[in-house]
């Protein structure tokens, strides 16, 4: 047990787990806000800007938070949501330098908040996240074609398979995450 809670894969999956549901979490409000009073938010911050269009672009940035967030915290399409929250901090740090210039207090939670999501994008979100357990049944599926693909000759051999595909989802998980100390 102290092993498998020491290993490096188990340091680096609960690490990646941790940013990214405390991003999300801390970060998924400043979507809320912008739509609690979008046209407040497009003048104070799309407009000075100068770009078009600020009501959408308000939204946009509104929505990339919120659905980006939400994507960090369960895991899923992770790296799409880190890199629209990556897209959306980006502008909010040229805003802050076009508006204030280089005030390290304006900049700090801009900057770890970008720091936090491309460190995900770049990463990938780990093994304890949706995506994983996604491709992970997606590579089960694609050897169990490649198995049956291939004529097994003796029908021991086939009975057995069919008893490991019996087992479920509950055992696919701990036999391939819940344990996984290989990486």
């Amino acid at each position: 047990m102290l092993s498998t809670i020491l290993t490096k894969s188990f340091s680096k999956d609960t690490a990646l787990l941790i940013l990214r549901v405390i991003t999300g979490t801390v970060l998924i409000h400043h979507g809320y806000e912008k739509l609690a009073n979008i046209e407040n938010f497009a003048d104070a911050f799309v407009k000075p800007l100068h770009l078009p269009f600020p009501i959408f672009l308000s939204y946009i940035a509104a929505f990339s938070e919120i659905g980006g967030s939400w994507l960090l915290i369960i895991g899923l399409a992770t790296r799409f949501g880190a890199l629209a929250i990556v897209g959306t901090i980006s502008v909010a740090i040229y805003h802050a330098l076009v508006t204030s210039g280089f005030n390290i207090y304006l900049l700090e939670l801009l900057l770890l908040y970008f720091a936090s999501a491309t460190s995900i994008a770049l990463t990938g979100p780990g093994n304890f996240s949706l995506d994983e357990v996604i491709i992970r049944i997606l590579k089960s599926e694609e050897v169990e074609e490649n198995v049956s693909s291939t004529k097994i000759k003796s029908t021991s051999r086939d009975s057995e398979i069919k008893e490991e595909n019996k087992g479920g989802l509950f055992q696919f998980l701990q036999a391939n995450i819940l344990s996984d100390t290989s990486s």
